[in-house]
């Protein structure tokens, strides 16, 4: 092995290594979102709470989460990524002490929050970290441990919930995230921050010094000539530009693909699973160990997807697996309004929630993710990705604190097939916008979204 590939080996393995602590961002994420299905199943008899105050306990960190997001990118500019990911660490140990010990629902409330303020720093500062210390021919794999990192959490929040539901844990639930948040705030010192935030300081020479790490000279010296052009050309566009027209239809595709994220109903289903198949007749035994099965299914499919989109593309992938979304909702729907949920038609139930759950994590949870990061050209996708994420995470929390007034208004099965109804015009609008952006450079991409490509002729993109 020549030296260039020792190398490039020591620089990939280093950045791996950063990738999966700062990753734990994410795992935190997943479990604090997906604990709580489990736990409202005892927190409702602890506290008495009525439908909507169920809804309120989970909307709380969702509340939070919004702050988070729409702090988090100006404290990580100021401080610095690594320490925002160590007071996101510090957040989430916190949060889930307080939690786990909370004598009454407003200090419960208050520690939801203060967690949600986490993971929305969380799902802005891990991957900007992961995607600045990457790589570059590593970069797309590496950011994406962030989004299995987030699936492996949910389904280690249903896997605890259920060894703990024997003993109606729910506080030890909840506490439990102390431990991989502990994790993370005594291994982030251990990173370095990143090149690019030390270059916007004006601290080139230790830029200079960590490039140097995993770097030829030649190589230091252009990639730092490279950050420093992407850095002048961010800061030429403010936000009020991506309103023109200039940039619009991927603006318009960024946020499209995350409210479909969101309208056809996934959080309903992370949120509220044992719930609703208690309500339906389930023991809660039964109703969580469903649950473990559908954060099986997320963590496998979301792989499944990640191998599959650079071979079939990102359009079969995102189409197809939003179609079976939409019919999956339409069954579920259907198996809840004629059906009595018992025998045969209880399996068929979790089946098609299996299927659901399956093509959602390998089709429309991928590309909330992937859109952002590959329609807008480099000097603003910062800026454009933000629009999709505050899209994301203001519906997660309006179908928060709607879900179980919704079934008490129109049913389960309206519910469901409100949902399909949502998702099915998400359908119709990716078929006309979303472009095929596999082995396609940012400006191909850009020039397409605006009609001016070669391809714009034949593209399935309508303005």
């Amino acid at each position: 092995m020549n030296d260039s590939a020792v190398v490039g080996d020591r620089r990939t393995g280093r950045a791996a290594g950063a990738t999966v602590i700062a990753a734990f961002g994410g795992l935190l994420f997943g479990y604090d979102t997906g604990i709580i299905s489990t736990a409202l199943l005892y927190l409702g008899p602890e506290f008495g709470l009525s439908d909507q105050a169920k809804e309120v306990v989970v909307a709380s960190l969702l509340v939070g989460a919004i702050i988070g997001v729409a702090s988090g990118g100006s404290i990580m500019d100021r401080v610095g990524r690594r320490r925002t990911l160590l007071a996101v660490a510090a957040l989430f140990l916190a949060g889930a002490v307080v939690s786990g010990t909370a004598a009454t629902l407003t200090v419960l409330l208050a520690a939801r929050v203060v967690l949600g303020i986490a993971i929305g720093a969380a799902s802005v500062a891990v991957p900007a970290y992961i995607a600045e210390i990457a790589p570059a021919e590593r970069r797309g794999r590496l950011v994406s441990v962030n989004q299995l990192m987030i699936s492996s959490g949910i389904l280690a929040s249903y896997i605890t919930g259920y060894a703990l539901s024997d003993a109606r844990a729910w506080r030890w639930m909840l506490a439990a995230a102390a431990l991989p948040a502990l994790a993370m705030l005594v291994t982030l010192p251990m990173l370095p921050e990143s090149p690019r935030w030390l270059l916007s300081k004006g601290r080139e020479t230790e830029a200079r010094a960590l490039l140097a790490r995993g770097r030829a000279s030649a190589e230091v010296e252009a990639e730092v000539a490279e950050i420093t052009a992407a850095m002048h050309a961010e800061n030429r566009y403010s936000f009020r530009d991506l309103l023109g027209s200039r940039f619009r239809p991927g603006i318009v595709l960024g946020v499209g693909v995350a409210a479909t994220n969101q309208l056809v109903g996934v959080n309903a289903v992370t949120y509220y699973t044992p719930t609703l198949l208690t309500g339906s007749g389930f023991g809660s035994s039964a109703a969580i160990l469903s649950s473990v099965g559908l954060g099986i299914a997320n963590v496998v499919f979301t792989l499944a997807g990640l191998m599959l989109v650079d071979r079939i593309g990102r359009r079969p992938l995102v189409l197809g697996g939003t179609g079976l979304v939409v019919l999956s909702l339409v069954v579920i729907g259907a198996v809840y309004a004629f059906t009595d949920l018992h025998g045969v038609w209880a399996v068929v139930l979790l089946s098609f929630l299996m299927i659901y759950q399956a093509s959602f994590a390998a089709s429309l949870g991928l590309a909330m993710w992937l859109v952002n990061s590959e329609v807008f050209p480099t000097e603003i996708r910062g800026k454009a990705g933000s629009a999709g994420l505050a899209t994301h995470w203001v519906l997660n929390l309006l179908i928060s604190v709607t879900v179980l007034t919704t079934i008490n208004a129109i049913t389960p099965s309206g519910l469901f097939w409100l949902y399909a109804v949502f998702g099915g015009l998400g359908l119709l609008f990716l078929h006309r916008r979303l472009p095929e952006t596999r082995g396609r450079t940012l400006e191909q991409v850009d020039a397409e979204l605006n009609g001016t490509g070669p391809s714009a002729q034949r593209s399935p993109v309508a303005h």
